[in-house]
């Protein structure tokens, strides 16, 4: 008797401890999901500057979006070289203007990531990121979500799926229509 509560004890005791371990590895996860969306908008959120003048990272992006960037500033790289050695070096090239990964062409003044979901596997989340801009009047707030996917070398950002407020569906489909506009 004493051994079968023993026993019983033990695995009670077992249990518990893989339970806590998975939520400090889904509490881990959503950290480090926080730190990517936050990499994201301190480096790219507040100017377009930074498209054209650094290098996508690896480590920030997945492969497929880093690519969808590169060629979408490639393509605008190249039609201000273009413009610039035309006959009317005068007209507007095809530039990125406004927040690029953003719903409102105007940016935000601040954002705060409401919830992060982890697909059980943990090779997916979803984050709703909400933003506001107070700039100037009205106030406009709006939700985007970001998708991020782990292959096992960390989070990456993949896709940015803007609120209705936007003109774009998602941010991979607005890189494609602009890199694809001038060719």
């Amino acid at each position: 008797m004493m051994k079968h509560l023993l026993l019983c004890l033990g695995l009670f005791t077992l249990s518990i401890s893989c339970k806590k371990n998975e939520t400090n590895t889904s509490a881990s996860a959503q950290t480090l999901v926080n730190q990517k969306i936050n990499e994201l908008y301190s480096q790219y959120g507040s100017s377009n500057d930074a498209l054209y003048n650094k290098p996508f990272s690896d480590d920030l992006f997945s492969p497929e979006l880093k690519k969808a960037l590169e060629q979408a500033i490639n393509a605008s790289k190249e039609d201000i070289e273009k413009v610039k050695n035309s006959d009317h070096p005068d007209e507007k090239p095809q530039l990125f203007e406004g927040a690029v990964f953003s719903s409102l062409y105007e940016g935000y003044s601040s954002y705060t990531i409401k919830s992060v979901t982890i697909d059980p596997s943990g090779t997916s989340a979803d984050a709703d990121v909400h933003f506001e801009y107070t700039l100037s009047p009205p106030k406009v707030t709006w939700t985007d979500k970001v998708h991020l996917i782990n292959n096992g070398k960390g989070w990456r950002i993949d896709n940015i799926r803007f609120d209705s407020i936007g003109n774009a569906k998602d941010l991979k489909a607005s890189l494609r229509e602009f890199a694809e506009s001038k060719k």
